[in-house]
C-alpha cells in the first residue's frame, strides 16, 4: 500500500463525505497531475473506486425510501447506452493510441463546466420543496433520459457528471420534488452508470488494482468524517470552495 496515496483518497474521501460531490471531479485529476496514473487509467481506477463507495450510499438511501425509482429509470434508460457509446469511442481511440490526450482535454473541459455549474448553483435562489408532490409528469420524460445519455458518455470518458451534473439539473427539471430524493436517486444511479463503466474499464486494462486498494484504504475513513462534520459547515461556503478548486484543476489540465 503507498501511504501517499492513502492520504489523497482521505482527502477527497473527505471532501465527498462533506459536500456529496466532487469524488471523480477531483480524484481523476489529482491522480493525472501527480503523475500517480495515465489519464485513461485514472479514469478507470476512480470510476471502478466511486462504484465501491457508493455502493454504500446506494443501500443507504434505497432503505430511506428516498429513491425514486422513475427518477433512475429515466436516467439509466439513457445514461447506459451513453456510457457504452464512451466506451466504444475509448476503445477506438486505443488501439491507434490516442486516448490519453483525448482524455485529458475532455476531463478539462468538463471540470470548467461543473465549477460553473456549482457557481451557478450558489447564486440561485432557494426552491419551494413539497414532499407529497414529485413533479415527474410536468416535463416530458425524455428530457431525463437525454440529460442522462450525456451523462453516461461524459462520464466514461472522464469519470466526471455522474453526481455534480445530475443533481443540479434535476433540481431544475423536478423544481417540487424534496432535494432527499433527487440527491438518493442520483447516487442510485450513479451507482449504475458508474458500475458498468468501470467494468468496461476493467476489460480494456484501464484499472490499476494496486492504486485502488490504496484510495479505498485512505478514502472510506474519509468519507465517514467528512460526513460526520457536514453538519458544521454552511454549505453556501463549501459549493464556492469546490468550484474555485475544480475550476483550478480544468485550467491545469488544458
Amino acid at each position: 500500500m503507498d501511504f501517499r496515496v492513502a492520504v489523497v483518497g482521505l482527502g477527497v474521501g473527505f471532501l465527498v463525505g462533506l459536500t456529496g460531490m466532487g469524488g471523480g471531479a477531483v480524484m481523476t485529476p489529482v491522480l493525472i497531475l501527480l503523475g500517480w496514473a495515465r489519464p485513461m487509467v485514472a479514469v478507470g481506477t476512480d470510476l471502478m473506486w466511486g462504484t465501491l463507495t457508493k455502493s454504500v450510499g446506494a443501500f443507504v438511501h434505497h432503505r430511506q425510501g428516498t429513491v425514486d425509482l422513475k427518477i433512475v429509470k429515466r436516467l439509466a434508460l439513457g445514461s447506459i447506452p451513453g456510457a457504452l457509446a464512451g466506451l466504444t469511442l475509448l476503445a477506438h481511440l486505443h488501439g491507434r493510441g490516442g486516448e490519453d490526450r483525448f482524455v485529458v482535454r475532455t476531463l478539462g473541459i468538463a471540470l470548467v463546466c461543473v465549477a460553473l455549474t456549482l457557481f451557478f448553483r450558489s447564486f440561485w435562489p432557494a426552491r419551494t420543496q413539497s414532499p407529497a408532490a414529485s413533479g415527474l409528469e410536468r416535463f416530458p420524460w425524455w428530457l431525463t433520459s437525454l440529460l442522462g445519455a450525456v451523462v453516461g458518455f461524459l462520464v466514461s470518458l472522464t469519470s466526471v457528471g455522474s453526481g455534480s451534473v445530475i443533481v443540479a439539473c434535476l433540481v431544475m427539471i423536478y423544481p417540487v420534488t424534496p432535494l432527499r430524493r433527487i440527491v438518493g436517486s442520483d447516487i442510485l444511479h450513479a451507482l449504475l452508470l458508474v458500475g458498468v463503466s468501470a467494468l468496461g474499464h476493467l476489460k480494456m486494462g484501464s484499472v490499476n488494482i494496486r492504486l485502488l486498494t490504496s484510495l479505498l484504504v485512505g478514502s472510506l475513513p474519509g468519507v465517514w468524517l467528512g460526513s460526520r462534520m457536514s453538519v458544521v459547515f454552511p454549505e453556501k461556503v463549501l459549493r464556492p470552495l469546490l468550484a474555485g478548486t475544480l475550476l483550478f484543476l480544468g485550467y491545469k489540465l488544458l
